[in-house]
């Protein structure tokens, strides 16, 4: 359904969300580049930010290593996640429900619960590196550094791989399988020439999405990188050094992450669309048995890999009802202490997770159903550019999109830094693509037809989507909100930059007491952040009767 132009109810909408995205979007970014190449003294045009940038090892040496651990942690999440998807749509794997609901809730706990799980394990003095030196004499000194970056982010991501790889092979011919068997292919060869090719675009996809995750992720290195720095990190030190002073380093730090994703997402865009093609399953996978050895083998592994998955959820559950000294110590036996300590000593940071994600969610909810309807059902050009601005802080790091927020929101007539309204916006904007892009899938696959009916009827178009729309909207909707909601209450790269104390946050509350070394309360509010992320995703299979989200 395309619209003539004229100024009607649908267009005055779009009008409307798009002066919501030119000022909390468009605005925080250009005034990031006007910092960032002009000199605050004489108001002229100057590369000096960015040429200080590339003067220095030490600066631009954080931009190698981003790309470094990325790319190694993008590589690693497809070599593990796609024989995951293989194996457990292929193969009868005993508790395969219960696995990919775990491997679902090991995707959507923040990275840098992972990272912090792992110090407990295998940092300096964590009990496996205890273990392991004092039982074989060894000198290991934790996995700090690249290693335990790599480790974190490659399980943590590889469930996004495996989520898309999964769907993609449902749709997939087995026969092409099939055939290539009775030729003699291995299952190695026909992975490598036939399911890997067939799913490629979807892989690309997947693996996009957890480059820019991967990217701009400040958590994880910051908490476990040490000596190895990463552009996140940069870019949070020199802000914050900078607040009140310079900040045109800061906004140059920020240009250039800006620079980067985009190339790397438009370069995605570009290989997708020369490999994309329609898959059409005539004859869909069926699971099957393996025999003998190997069916121990596919049990072991996937119980291997779903097990370290989901170690740092177990740590952090089981370490926050061990009994501390003082919340840095454990002292042996269990306790609640750590509970006690942390709702003794300040509630707010429970309250406001789920009062400004909630306001984020409703937010979300209203702009982005509206974005895909008009995207989908009323496309002009007015509409395809508000598609581009709502999804444009999806490749935008939030440590970047936090400062934006401040150099623009920092004064008068738009007063908002220190308030839990700039939180709200910032969860919302960065959040929303995954209901516009769930939401526009399920408008897209509902006939025109359906609407025009009703309108021939005598409905309106606002009854017609109110009633006839809405209603048949609902899983897409209900399954981009997930997402968005426990992405948001999961954000710590904005939050970190935005909040105050009267607005911390769950995220930030951890984070502070890992830097602390206040471990017991640190595990007590990662607990209750991993519980509710749970919850949450119970609650959506339960209300669609699905067990998976689609990708």
């Amino acid at each position: 359904m395309t619209h003539t132009g004229k100024l009607n109810g649908w267009t005055v909408l779009s009008l409307m969300v798009f002066a919501f995205g030119a000022i909390f979007i468009l605005l925080p970014l250009a005034l990031v580049l006007y910092k960032a190449v002009i000199d605050p003294t004489s108001g002229a045009l100057t590369l000096d930010y960015v040429g200080k940038f590339f003067a220095k090892r030490f600066y631009w040496s954080t931009l190698v290593n981003s790309l470094e651990v990325t790319m190694a942690a993008t590589l690693m999440a497809a070599v593990i996640g796609v024989p995951m998807a293989y194996i457990l749509t292929k193969y009868k794997i005993h508790g395969s429900a219960l696995l990919n609901v775990l491997i679902v809730i090991s995707y959507l706990s923040p990275p840098f619960i992972g990272a912090y799980a792992w110090i407990q394990l295998l940092g300096r003095s964590g009990v496996l590196t205890s273990w392991l030196n004092d039982t074989f004499g060894w000198a290991f000194d934790g996995i700090y550094g690249f290693a335990g970056i790599l480790l974190v982010f490659s399980l943590q991501s590889f469930p996004l791989i495996y989520l898309y790889v999964a769907g993609a092979l449902k749709n997939m011919d087995s026969s092409l399988i099939e055939a290539a068997e009775s030729l003699g292919s291995g299952s190695f060869d026909r992975m490598r020439r036939i399911v890997v090719p067939l799913v490629m675009p979807t892989l690309l996809a997947g693996a996009l999405l957890i480059f820019m995750r991967v990217f701009s992720d400040f958590g994880t290195p910051m908490l476990i990188g040490e000596g190895y720095k990463t552009m996140p990190v940069l870019v949070y030190n020199q802000f914050m050094s900078e607040v009140g002073g310079d900040d045109g380093f800061a906004a140059a730090l920020c240009l250039i992450v800006v620079v980067m994703t985009m190339l790397l997402f438009f370069a995605q865009r570009f290989i997708s669309e020369r490999s994309s093609y329609t898959m059409t399953a005539l004859k869909p996978m069926t699971k099957v048995r393996a025999r003998g050895w190997k069916n121990g083998a596919l049990h072991a592994l996937v119980y291997a890999v779903v097990g370290l998955a989901i170690i740092p959820q177990a740590v952090v559950i089981y370490t926050s009802f061990l009994a501390t000294n003082g919340g840095q110590v454990y002292t042996g036996g269990f306790s609640l202490a750590s509970y006690e300590a942390i709702f003794a000593k300040d509630t707010n940071a429970v309250w406001n997770t789920y009062s400004l994600g909630l306001a984020a969610l409703v937010l979300i909810l209203l702009i982005g159903v509206l974005v895909a309807y008009l995207t989908v059902r009323h496309r002009n050009v007015l509409t395809h550019v508000l598609d581009v601005i709502v999804m444009f802080p999806y490749i935008i790091p939030g440590s970047v999109l936090g400062i934006a927020f401040l150099f623009a929101f920092n004064k008068p007539p738009l007063l908002l830094s220190g308030t839990a309204l700039i939180l709200i916006i910032s969860y919302a904007i960065r959040r929303m693509p995954y209901t516009v892009r769930s939401t526009a899938a399920i408008i897209g696959q509902i006939s025109p037809s359906v609407e025009e009916a009703a309108i021939s009827l005598g409905a309106s178009d606002a009854t017609t989507f109110r009633k006839i729309m809405l209603p048949m909207m609902v899983p897409g909707i209900l399954s981009g909100a997930i997402m968005s909601w426990v992405t948001v209450i999961s954000e710590l790269s904005s939050s970190i930059i935005l909040y105050t104390s009267q607005t911390q946050t769950l995220t930030v509350s951890i984070y502070t007491e890992v830097i602390r070394g206040n471990y017991g309360n640190a595990s007590a509010f990662s607990t209750i952040l991993t519980v509710t992320s749970i919850i949450s995703l119970l609650l959506f299979f339960k209300l669609t009767g699905r067990r998976d989200i689609s990708m």
